[in-house]
Order: structure tokens, then sequence, then C-alpha cells
């Protein structure tokens, strides 16, 4: 694991994945202030109901956490976020942009972390569980990431 996390963070933006970072967003937040970061997509239909597009992250010396992912059912933008982050997140999308942003309110140095973008792998319409621990179903590695520090 240590070393894919290395060469995530040594990739060049785009490398490794279709899916890349729009903005680097911020390196320092304020605390109490918002942290916001943007991905943008190419590649992949970004409007396809079969696969969301989640926000994940990994604080220091911790495991990978899913805060949130979000994807298109007909002209609809559906969200589902992670219970450690209910009240404090939300997404966007912008699908004439491709792009697919994260909001994090009130941020505390408890979201210190590195942010990665990343697209879902198993279709919604098959059954199971679409995030099976520790994360398998998506799509790893991807060009989306950023270092935050709050």
């Amino acid at each position: 694991p240590c070393g894919l996390f290395l060469c995530l963070l040594a990739a060049p933006c785009c490398v490794l994945s279709q899916v890349h970072q729009q903005d680097s967003g911020p390196a320092l937040v304020k605390a109490s202030k918002t942290l916001s970061l943007t991905c943008t997509v190419s590649g992949f239909s970004f409007t396809s109901a079969n696969y969301g597009w989640s926000w994940i992250r990994q604080p220091p010396g911790k495991g990978l956490e899913w805060l949130g992912r979000g994807y298109y059912s007909g002209s609809s933008w559906n969200r589902n976020y992670g219970s450690s982050v209910q009240g404090q997140i939300s997404t966007r999308a912008d699908s004439s942009k491709k792009q697919f942003s994260l909001q994090l309110r009130s941020a505390t140095s408890e979201d210190t972390a590195v942010y990665y973008c990343a697209r879902g792998t198993v279709k919604r319409s098959q059954r199971g569980p679409r995030y099976k621990p520790p994360l398998q179903g998506v799509d790893w590695p991807t060009g989306g990431t950023w270092n935050v520090w709050v």
C-alpha cells in the first residue's frame, strides 16, 4: 500500500488515469473555513447512470476513508455521503464542464488528508455492494490527487 501511495503523490496529473484534477485546490485551508476541490473528468461519460463519482481521503497515518459519491439518474444528480462527514459535506456536478466538486464546511485539523476523486467500477444496476472494504470497486490509481492541510 505504501508504494501505491507514493506513486500517487509523485505521478503527474493525467498520466495514470483519465480522471484528472482541474485545479490543484488549496494546499492550506484555514480552520473553520470551507475546503473546496474540483475534479474534471475526461474519457468517460460523466452523465452515465451506470457509475458514480466518489471523493475519498487518507489522513496521515490512517487508512482510506470514503466521503461521498454522486451520480446521475436521468437528469437528476443524486448523492450519498459517509456518516463521518454528514452535515459537513456537499458535492456538486456541472455536466457541461464534466466537473465533480467537493465542499467540506467548517474544516478542522481532522480534515488534513490526501484527497482523491475516483470513478466507481461496479455498475449501479449490478447486485451487491458497490464499494467493498477496503474500497474495492473504485478505480485506482487516479490522477485527481490533492494534499490538504488544515
